[in-house]
Formats: C-alpha cells, sequence, structure tokens
C-alpha cells in the first residue's frame, strides 16, 4: 500500500521532511535541518513468547522502556524484539523504519497497538512514511483519522520506563 495514496484518501494532511536515512533517534536529531512541529517517537515492534502475539509500542523519542513491566502491562511471560522477518511480514517495513504507519499493511489486524500517553496528548506526531528517508508530521486528529481507517483499535497508556 503507498502510504501517501492512503493518507490522501482519507484526508490526512501531513507536512513531509527528508532527510538521510537514521535507524536511531540519535541519528535522527542530528540529521534536522530544520524544526519539525509534532511529537518526536520511536516505535518498539514486539512479541510474546511463542509469537503469538504482536505488539507495536509508540512513546516519545526520550523514554526509555521498562521491558519488564511492559510484560506485565500486555499480561504476557516472556516479551521481545519481533525479528525482522516478522517485522516485514505484519507492517511490511524494515528496521529501522517501524512506524505507526505501518499499520496500514496489518490487514489481519494481528498486531496490538499501544501508544503513550505523553504521545497521545501531543497536538501532532512525527512518524516515519514506512521508511527512515522522510519523516511525517500529522496532527493528533490526523493520527486518530488514520487509525480508524485501518480498522485498528488502540490502547493509550503510560508506557512504563526505566
Amino acid at each position: 500500500m503507498d502510504i501517501y495514496t492512503f493518507l490522501s484518501q482519507h484526508g490526512i494532511a501531513y507536512q513531509r521532511f527528508d532527510h538521510e536515512a537514521v535507524f536511531t533517534c540519535e541519528q535522527a536529531k542530528d540529521v534536522r535541518t530544520e524544526p519539525m512541529p509534532g511529537k518526536d517517537t520511536k516505535n518498539l515492534f514486539l512479541r510474546d513468547e511463542k509469537g503469538r502475539r504482536h505488539f507495536l509500542v509508540t512513546v516519545g523519542h526520550e523514554k526509555q522502556v521498562d521491558l519488564k513491566a511492559l510484560k506485565q502491562l500486555f499480561d504476557v511471560q516472556k516479551l521481545s524484539f519481533a525479528s525482522p522477518e516478522r517485522l516485514k511480514a505484519h507492517l511490511d517495513v524494515e528496521p529501522g523504519s517501524v512506524t505507526l504507519l505501518g499499520l496500514v499493511n496489518d490487514a489481519a489486524h494481528a498486531v496490538e497497538v499501544f501508544i503513550d500517553d505523553a504521545v497521545w496528548s501531543a497536538e501532532a506526531v512525527c512518524c516515519h512514511p514506512l521508511v527512515n528517508t522522510a519523516t511525517l508530521c500529522i496532527s493528533h486528529e490526523g493520527i486518530e483519522k488514520f487509525l480508524q481507517a485501518t480498522g485498528h483499535a488502540w490502547r493509550v497508556v503510560n508506557i512504563p520506563s526505566k
């Protein structure tokens, strides 16, 4: 699915910022040539021990997520990062490009979505458009419209930090 076509079809506005490929939040800060009008995010794609449940966790870029506390929140025995193969199969993105917008490719709704309350309360959110060579800034209303258009339920929680 072409993300720009999807956003256009659903009337979701965005500001696009092109940049060189980034794989970490620190790299993203280093390549900025202008301020972006939204909350910087990082996304974790996780799985339970048996690989039956998959989770997309979106937090502010500065947050250090406590995976031990997160497994209690998800009610799972073990929690780990999903493999690049699982990431490709569920969200059709490569490592370094994990994004809320990847949910456009999860037609089976197999991915559970958790958004940190600090991100949810932001006026706008910055996220990759399925590749890590650009960033889109989308209003809170636009993110909500996107999630509704993909048919994904989401939970807004205080993601535990270290």
